[in-house]
């Protein structure tokens, strides 16, 4: 008997299908996303590439989120997220933008945003969604926790 479908080959099915194709933005999960999505075979018919911003500074000037966001917001927030998304797939052309911003720790994090404190957001024609979530535990296990939940993100869009 054959094990069911992993996530990831979910999303190929669902963006090979319909003749779409993804770009992800990744700051706190370092290409993580890209990773798990990409050791699937076949992944280059829908996924065009990942920018991995982690700085401020390639926020800004590859993905187009404005200093004054990153200023006022900071690089984890609701805002930055959104304008990663929508930036990459700007850059990319891609149907659908994926982009995860947060704070993986064990240092970095404040009572105003926790370590595990994660923003995701997917950019498409008809708009950006945009969702926060609060992860615990090491700095590897919060990063496994945001690449899960983005594909799984992804997958709900065509459910």
């Amino acid at each position: 008997m054959a094990a069911p479908p992993s996530i990831e080959e979910e999303a190929a099915t669902y963006f090979i299908q319909a003749g779409m194709t993804l770009a992800t933005a990744e700051s706190c999960t370092g290409g993580l996303i890209a990773h798990r999505l990409t050791n699937v075979s076949g992944a280059s018919a829908y996924f065009l590439g990942s920018v991995v911003a982690y700085h401020n500074a390639v926020k800004h000037t590859l993905l187009g989120v404005p200093e004054n966001v990153l200023a006022a917001h900071g690089a984890v927030s609701e805002e930055t997220a959104r304008d990663m998304a929508e930036g990459v797939r700007r850059l990319t052309g891609a149907t659908y933008g994926l982009a995860v911003t947060g704070i993986a720790g064990p240092m970095g994090g404040s009572a105003d945003k926790p370590v595990g404190l994660v923003y995701l957001a997917v950019a498409r024609d008809d708009g950006t969604a945009v969702i926060r979530r609060q992860f615990s535990g090491t700095r590897g296990e919060i990063k496994a926790q945001t690449a899960e939940t983005a594909i799984n993100l992804l997958l709900e869009y065509f459910e």
